[in-house]
């Protein structure tokens, strides 16, 4: 596999790196496959994504050298982040090539994973130059689990792919629960005490109405704020100051210094104002929401000619036009909308 040419040099502008409401671009998360070997509820449900289900064929997926020219081009932009996402990003065949191919860029380089094959690759993944991982974790509970993943996949072998993570260095490891109401809140408080002195943070999402598959409704959401007094009446908590600007979940503190938990409130605390995300799906088309209906094709680009300083120029026009809140204006008719599967953009 041959390594991707150099950008043809490029300032970076402010001017360039700022949407219509003032957000810069700092953070890209790049899609490497739009396959999963879960059926999650709430992302991939089997009714809809079963046997005979079309997914994109090998020619339509970008290519590790096109991912790392693109890499390139949006580091120039500003981006400090690239977060690697699926489907499962662990499927993709030789995955530790790409990791190699960004890791030079020296960018917070991560990934997010249902931790399934997380014990064999763990090793190869750090060797090849991944600082972090983030594995999608929904309840400790066997039973619950599997109802959840809706493909008999135990849940200790996702604890097994958490230690070896650790051992392997890829700290700091961040575990993301969805809740979704009816399903499994009563797994909240075990997670909690679980991972409280695990040095792992534990991060509670509500569930989200992204895509148009997964029969969204408010009534299913277990709110931050519910979740934050659940545990706070067992162990104690207190608000800690975010990292950065833009970072997703709020921090919460345990009072008797044992760790940190965090929640991600798109549903009911917006924080659109802060978004500084981009989205790269498996076929190279550009989105600048979570929730949004329509991409911008920078795959076409990549194979028709285009030099580094028009994709450069492209993603520039495209990101200073950009003027997403969707959470900040989410109704019951938005929420109907045929957005892009998270399983396509990655989360």
């Amino acid at each position: 596999m041959s390594e991707p040419r150099l950008i043809d040099a490029a300032p970076r502008s402010s001017a360039l790196s700022r949407d219509k409401l003032g957000r810069p671009l700092r953070d890209l998360r790049i899609s490497v496959t739009d396959r999963c070997n879960f059926r999650c509820v709430y992302c991939m449900p089997k009714e809809v994504f079963g046997n005979d289900y079309q997914f994109l064929e090998r020619k339509e997926l970008l290519s590790f050298e096109e991912i790392a020219r693109l890499a390139r081009i949006f580091r120039e932009h500003g981006i400090e982040k690239i977060r690697l996402t699926g489907g499962e990003p662990l499927v993709r065949r030789n995955i530790e090539q790409l990791i190699a191919m960004l890791a030079p860029l020296g960018l917070d380089l991560t990934l997010t994973t249902n931790g399934s094959p997380l014990q064999k690759k763990a090793r190869a993944l750090r060797d090849a130059g991944l600082r972090r991982v983030t594995v999608s974790l929904d309840s400790l509970d066997d039973a619950v689990f599997k109802r959840m993943n809706d493909v008999d996949f135990p849940v200790t072998r996702v604890l097994e792919g958490i230690d070896a993570a650790a051992a392997a260095g890829l700290a700091p490891i961040k575990i993301n629960m969805v809740v979704k109401r009816g399903m499994n809140e009563d797994s909240i408080l075990p997670m909690a005490r679980y991972f409280k002195q695990s040095g792992h943070i534990l991060r509670f999402i509500e569930y989200m109405d992204v895509g148009h598959t997964n029969g969204w409704r408010m009534d299913d959401v277990v709110t931050a704020r519910e979740i934050i007094s659940m545990i706070d009446a067992e162990m104690p908590l207190e608000p800690a100051d975010p990292n950065y600007r833009g970072e997703v979940a709020e921090r919460w503190r345990y009072k008797d210094g044992s760790g940190e938990i965090g929640v991600i409130a798109s549903v009911t605390q917006a924080f659109c104002r802060d978004c500084t995300r981009a989205r790269i799906s498996t076929e190279g088309k550009l989105y600048t929401c979570l929730f949004a209906t329509t991409g911008h094709d920078l795959r076409g680009l990549l194979r028709s000619g285009a030099t580094d300083r028009d994709i450069h120029d492209a993603i520039a026009a495209i990101w200073s036009r950009r003027s997403d809140r969707y959470s900040e204006i989410r109704t019951a008719q938005t929420a109907k909308l045929e957005k892009i599967e998270m399983s396509y953009i990655g989360g």
